[in-house]
């Protein structure tokens, strides 16, 4: 190995221990793979009772049950952030925490203002892409305090999410398209989560 490399393999190495120092150390794996399965959960759920929404009252039903999910999963993932912030954070990483609400809280804000405008106009068949657009863009937001292989997840969530944007209502509001996304997208994220604490210890 020349110098030149030796050199380039250390600033290389000390790049990624910066990194592993940035990286948000709140967020639980657990949680996230959780969220997965909620997702799945959900989905079966839309696929008992109103597997292909039509009509107001089922496209009503189809948004309580994918609501409910969301709120359950963001309880689940911020009751982890709270239980550690309360019991292991340093004076560093509560300033982090901080850093992690305002880097996403834009694209839920945006979300949720979306979706209730989208349910109260009847266009419920673009909930879905709005939902994988602005959750990808939470994902770059705040990635830089997430594993670096999140990176490509997020990009997925937001070519995903533009994808449905023009999909007919039968392909998006469809009972797969939802868990498919969201349950493989956040087990993937819990397991890059739970690798990367491993690693830091």
């Amino acid at each position: 190995m020349t110098e030149l490399e030796r050199a380039l393999s250390d600033i290389a190495e000390v790049r990624e221990r910066l990194a592993m120092e940035q990286r948000f150390k709140g967020y639980s794996g657990v949680a996230a793979m959780l969220s997965g399965v909620l997702a799945v959960l959900a989905g079966l759920a839309q696929r008992a009772i109103v597997p292909a929404p039509s009509g107001t009252h089922q496209e009503h039903l189809y948004f309580a049950i994918w609501f409910l999910c969301a709120a359950l999963a963001a309880m689940i993932n911020y009751g982890a952030i709270l239980n550690w912030f309360w019991s292991d954070a340093s004076a560093r990483d509560r300033w982090q925490t901080r850093t992690v609400g305002l880097s996403i809280l834009p694209a839920l804000l945006l979300g949720a203002g979306f979706s209730f405008a989208l349910l109260v106009r009847g266009e419920v068949a673009a909930l879905p892409g709005v939902w994988y657009g602005c959750y990808g863009v939470g994902l770059f937001a705040s990635r830089t305090m997430l594993p670096r292989g999140v990176v490509p997840i997020a990009a997925a969530f937001l070519v995903i999410g533009i994808a449905l944007l023009f999909a007919p209502p039968s392909i998006a509001l469809a009972w797969w398209v939802l868990p498919a996304g969201f349950g493989i997208g956040q087990a993937a994220i819990g397991a890059l989560v739970r690798r990367d604490r491993a690693v830091a210890q």
